[in-house]
């Protein structure tokens, strides 16, 4: 039996707890938020042992074999520390943390500690990235992937909407690095970075603030974001991430030297994209049969997760903690490595760096 603890009781820590009573042999014996009855809320309607307002009084009386930390950004570095020193795997929601140098330490400690680490990025682990991952390892891209491209997009909804939640200049949004982007985009940087090798990147990021921002007076945070990576090994990628591109896109293109390969994860998508190249008028016919056939398929195969009640927006979150559980009680390999973990938050850190000046 695994047993966790949630430190932040907020909107996030719902779909946690949700996936976590769907694990088998798993069981939530603590919940902490130094607001008490955010703990107690979650408590109550989770039917959890207990609840706490101080996180050593959570490690010390409930004993978590692994701790959930789903607080604002700020706190991940310093509370993963703690729950580290007292014996606790630890499930770190993205972004990690604030920047290299904390995961860095983070990562070390957990190694000294013999201990596990893992971040919430579980876009990595949605039905349509199993089944590209497998493609990929199976040598559907021809070898490694050449390119890649991420479109990213955030809705900022109406402008009364925008103005009621930009307006909160104590948030804690506007004291990250990177702002509003900082607690998004790390699902998309996470894609690219599982398939680059870390070694000498070279990142070009630009940023700035869109029209409708301006509109409502908010000059000062950058909601439009375009990036170009590339490493030692010739391996190109392109992101963007926008509130105002449409449609708002969640997709992710991988691309070889046979195939490609695009994920949709709003529409939980997976389309093969061929590099035949057919003769004559046979070119605007045949791919385009293949891709009606590839999207009837993916119909079909999202009715059939909705009958099984596994059609869920985080499906993912629930299959990447049972992973997280599983490296732990069975000592298998971490289901995101650590290489990822670290060369995501150094792309995010070079970002930031550059269309921040920070």
């Amino acid at each position: 039996m695994i047993k966790v603890g949630i430190v932040g009781c907020g909107k996030i820590a719902d779909a946690h707890a949700a996936a976590i009573s769907l694990i088998p042999e798993s069981e939530i014996v603590g919940v902490c938020d130094n607001e008490e009855l955010m703990a107690k809320q979650l408590y109550e309607r989770y039917k959890i042992k207990q609840y706490f307002r101080d996180i050593n009084d959570m490690l010390e009386v409930a004993r978590p074999d692994v701790v959930h930390i789903t607080t604002p950004p700020q706190n991940h570095f310093e509370i993963g520390r703690i729950c580290l020193n007292a014996g606790s795997h630890v499930y770190i929601e993205k972004p990690f943390t604030i920047n290299t140098d904390e995961a860095k330490q983070l990562i070390r400690l957990a190694e000294q500690k013999k201990l596990k680490l893992t971040v919430g990025t579980d876009e990595q682990y949605t039905h349509v990235a199993i089944c590209m991952r497998k493609l990929i390892n199976d040598g559907y891209l021809g070898g490694p992937p050449v390119h890649m491209e991420v479109h990213y997009g955030y809705d900022l909804g109406d402008s009364h909407y925008a103005k009621s939640f930009l307006e909160k200049k104590t948030h804690w949004i506007r004291n990250l690095p990177g702002q509003l982007m900082h607690n998004i985009i790390s699902h998309g940087i996470a894609k690219i970075a599982e398939y680059l090798t870390g070694d000498n990147l070279k990142i070009i990021a630009h940023g700035f603030t869109s029209d409708f921002l301006k509109r409502i007076e908010e000059n000062d945070l950058i909601d439009e974001v375009r990036v170009i990576i590339n490493d030692d090994n010739k391996k190109t990628a392109y992101f963007t991430f926008s509130t105002q591109m449409r449609p708002l896109l969640k997709e992710f293109r991988i691309f070889g030297l046979k195939n490609g390969l695009i994920i949709n994860h709003d529409q939980h998508s997976l389309i093969k994209v061929p590099g035949t190249i057919y003769k004559s008028y046979y070119n605007t016919f045949i791919p385009l049969y293949h891709y009606a056939n590839q999207y009837r398929k993916n119909i079909r195969g999202n009715a059939k997760l909705l009958l099984k009640r596994d059609f869920h927006l985080k499906s993912g979150l629930r299959r990447l903690i049972a992973l997280f559980y599983r490296s732990i009680s069975d000592d298998l390999p971490l289901p995101i490595s650590y290489k990822d973990i670290l060369l995501t938050t150094k792309i995010m850190d070079s970002i930031f760096t550059q269309v921040y000046g920070k």
